[in-house]
């Protein structure tokens, strides 16, 4: 099995460039269904799940049934399904996989098309769980979330793209993805207003194809940008992270100021300073404590529940009590036991809940990558250890983050495979 082995306490220093966003990427390659001919996708992060979505979609075919084996790997494997839906009038597809980070049901998705005129039935063996038929076709709607769900926002959308009539989607969520999406459907022929907002109109196109003009530029990725800026809180030594787009963390930036972590924003980089705080003092680094703060994860603006775990690292070395209060996974704080084996102190309250007491000094271990993000946290946590960290199923850390041990060793992280 392959694994990453990692020596802390070395300083992180030079540039790191953020690569194309993971959750902008996948719905525009599943948006691809809607439309006559290829379409064009540039700055695509070279990523496990992307590559997944790729093999999916060259499998589909008029049939509509949804690759088993492919789709049970990540939780994006059902983007494709409406827009499926809505074209061939029938789609088989398993219960996504992917994170085991709590329970991620799928009926707000199957509760819109179902409104939208498909009919559904559960399968009791593989290959599909899920048979939807739509035998008159698809209907807009006026349709309420009754949980803000991203993914079911893009699903809905793309349903609609195809659909009969106007479909309105109310609770929607506000990430910057959404707009993504929206806004190259909408270069390329469909009419979707008010993605950004809570209210997203969609005027169905009755199953006409669209026609492809426009390609799209995948964005950077604002999670990696946020891990890496909690790597250059930690470790950084004149190190200048480019590609970031510091709009769309307002509140991780606010909660890092309130933490203590000092900072330059410019020219779409985030900088951190030359003699900046270490987790090993030195003599390149002053010693500066950092202080403890609360945080609680929220849908978009808000903080975000993918840097929940990286920023629960960086929380570790600060000063005092700090509470972590998650509230979009219940399962998304299962990777403390392993963090309290490498040295911190954090009770876990609820499944919702933790309490970190800091500072403290994190050893090396062997872990396993349980999920995407705590899998990166485990990279981090590893980097300010004393020591030596192995940390296995590193496919889970791949899934979201292109040769993570290449560009960690260009600025100066002693990280390799073996």
């Amino acid at each position: 099995m392959t694994k990453f082995l990692i020596k802390g306490g070395r300083a992180l220093e030079g540039e790191i460039e953020i690569n194309g966003s993971k959750n902008a990427a996948l719905p525009v390659l599943a948006s691809s269904v809607l439309f006559k001919e290829k379409i064009e996708i540039e700055n695509l992060p070279n990523i496990e799940d992307v590559k997944r979505m790729q093999e999916l979609l060259d499998k589909l075919d008029a049939d509509g049934r949804i690759d088993y084996e492919i789709a049970k790997k990540f939780r994006a494997s059902i983007l494709p399904v409406g827009a499926a839906l809505a074209r061939f009038g029938k789609v088989a597809f398993p219960h996504p996989g992917g994170c085991v980070i709590g329970e991620r049901p799928i009926d707000v998705f199957l509760d819109g098309w179902k409104i939208m005129g498909a009919k559904t039935k559960l399968s009791k063996s593989a290959p599909a769980d899920y048979e939807i038929t739509a035998p008159e076709g698809l209907f807009g709607v006026d349709y309420t979330f009754k949980i803000p769900s991203v993914t079911g926002t893009e699903a809905l959308i793309m349903t609609a793209v195809l659909a009969k009539g106007t479909t309105i989607l109310r609770n929607a969520v506000l990430e910057p993805e959404i707009k993504y999406l929206a806004d190259f459907l909408n270069a390329n022929g469909a009419q979707i207003a008010g993605a950004g907002t809570t209210t997203i109109k969609i005027e169905g196109r009755s199953g006409k194809l669209l026609n492809y003009s426009t390609r799209f530029i995948v964005p950077p990725d604002r999670i990696e940008a946020g891990s890496f800026a909690i790597l250059g809180a930690l470790l950084g030594k004149n190190l200048r992270i480019k590609n970031f787009v510091a709009g769309e963390l307002s509140t991780f930036l606010v909660l890092l100021f309130n933490v203590g972590v000092e900072y330059v924003l410019e020219n779409n980089s985030i900088i951190f300073p030359a003699k900046g705080w270490s987790a090993f003092g030195g003599k390149d680094a002053y010693k500066k404590t950092l202080r403890a703060s609360n945080v609680t994860t929220k849908e978009f603006p808000g903080f975000p529940t993918d840097l929940q775990a990286p920023f629960t690292i960086l929380l570790t070395q600060a000063e005092g009590q700090s509470l972590v209060h998650e509230t979009v996974f219940e399962g998304r704080l299962n990777y403390i036991q392993d963090l309290n084996k490498m040295g911190s102190r954090i009770t876990l309250c609820d499944p919702h809940r933790a309490i970190v007491y800091g500072p403290t000094k994190l050893s090396g271990r062997a872990l396993e990558s349980p999920d995407i993000r705590a899998g990166l946290a485990f990279i981090i946590a590893g980097l300010i250890a004393s020591g030596e960290t192995s940390i296995g199923n590193i496919y889970q850390i791949e899934r979201g983050y292109e040769n993570i041990d290449y560009r960690l060793r260009s600025i100066g992280a002693d990280i390799k495979q073996i």
